[in-house]
């Protein structure tokens, strides 16, 4: 039934428009009452992004599963391709999506709620493994921040093309900016920041003063 609503709406929406479309519509062309639309779907915008509540509930769960060896940036890529997966399961599906949603103000609204959830959802995965390292906060947020927009910027392209990219080609190379600007993150301990080091040549028996300018003369030149 959840199947035949939403397949119901997507027909209405495409010959009708989405505002031009009830609730009305959806259960009649489906044959179903009222009752049974709210029991899947607590709103008409709900039944246009049907698989997200699953998709947000797998995402957690895959990170609630990871352990204390697997790298943290890796992790959360990993957990975002479930989003494309979801996306690639029904590539028609998605494209339509897409190009409704973006006639829609309010359904652009809706989904950017619901990308807010899954980068929330990642941020809280990473505060707990950046727990009590420096800036440990601000990095959790910048990173999961930089994987959503990755993602989505691949899963755009992706859908652009009406599906018949390589998506998994394109989030992997998105997500590989990630990796490079933030892999090997501090989580076996604390990470120093990395020190100048300064060879300086001299000869035999120069006085003090002329190494002290030498020294200053090549850190000048950096």
């Amino acid at each position: 039934m959840r199947d035949a609503l939403v397949a119901a709406a997507f027909q209405l929406f495409l010959e009708r428009g989405y505002e031009q479309t009830t609730v009305d519509d959806i259960v009649t062309l489906a044959g179903v009452g009222r009752r049974s639309f709210f029991r899947y779907f607590p709103s008409k915008e709900d039944v246009v992004f049907p698989d997200h509540e699953r998709c947000l509930a797998d995402m957690t769960a895959f990170l609630g599963d990871g352990t204390d060896e697997d790298d943290p940036v890796q992790r959360v890529s990993d957990a975002a391709r479930l989003v494309l997966r979801m996306y690639a399961e029904n590539p028609t599906f998605s494209v339509q999506r897409y190009r409704l949603t973006k006639k829609v103000p309010g359904l652009r609204a809706y989904e950017l709620s619901v990308v807010w959830r899954y980068e929330r959802a990642l941020a809280g995965y990473l505060r707990e493994r950046y727990a009590g390292r420096r800036d440990g906060s601000l990095r959790a947020d910048v990173v999961a921040a930089a994987v959503v927009a990755a993602h989505n910027n691949a899963l755009r392209s992706w859908l652009r093309s009406d599906g018949h990219a390589d998506a998994t080609a394109s989030v992997d190379h998105a997500l590989g900016y990630v990796r490079t600007a933030f892999g090997g993150a501090p989580d076996g301990g604390t990470t120093e920041e990395a020190e100048d080091v300064v060879v300086v040549i001299s000869r035999r028996g120069a006085p003090m003063w002329r190494v002290v300018q030498e020294i200053e003369s090549t850190l000048g030149q950096d």
